[in-house]
């Protein structure tokens, strides 16, 4: 007589269980990053407690936002070729962001930037930058 192995018995219930977790952690994400957006976009911050990249990664948002203090422009920065741990929170990213017009015309590193929000894609025309609210056109 043999006996069902464990696997056999248990194992399309373990799976079940680990793909509802998935889920769960990614609308966790998901909810937690659509909140920080209206928290920016709605008040300007403040950016802090910011959710991680590896949850913005997980959510679907590739892309922050950032806004140029200088000249006024809004650019995207990838988040999946960040060279920081998934454990960083978004807000940490702000001090290193630069504006490549405003450094060149200035001829030193100009930091002065803002986070807008965090976005699935690339500014384009099709998928213009985001606007604050209320108000501004």
């Amino acid at each position: 007589m043999t006996t069902k192995s464990r696997e056999r018995l248990y194992g399309a219930g373990i799976r079940i269980a680990q793909e509802q977790a998935a889920r769960a952690r990614k609308q966790a994400d998901r909810l937690a990053c659509d909140a920080w957006n209206k928290r920016m976009l709605g008040y300007k911050g403040p950016a802090q407690p910011s959710p991680l990249l590896g949850d913005a990664l997980n959510a679907g948002y590739y892309y922050l936002e950032v806004r140029c203090l200088g000249c006024d422009t809004n650019q995207t920065v990838a988040l999946d070729i960040i060279r920081r741990p998934k454990t960083t929170p978004i807000h940490e990213l702000e001090r290193y962001m630069r504006c490549q017009d405003c450094s060149r015309l200035r001829g030193h590193p100009y930091k002065r930037s803002a986070l807008v929000a965090l976005r699935e894609t690339k500014i384009s025309a099709t998928h213009p930058a985001s606007m604050w609210w209320p108000g501004e056109r």
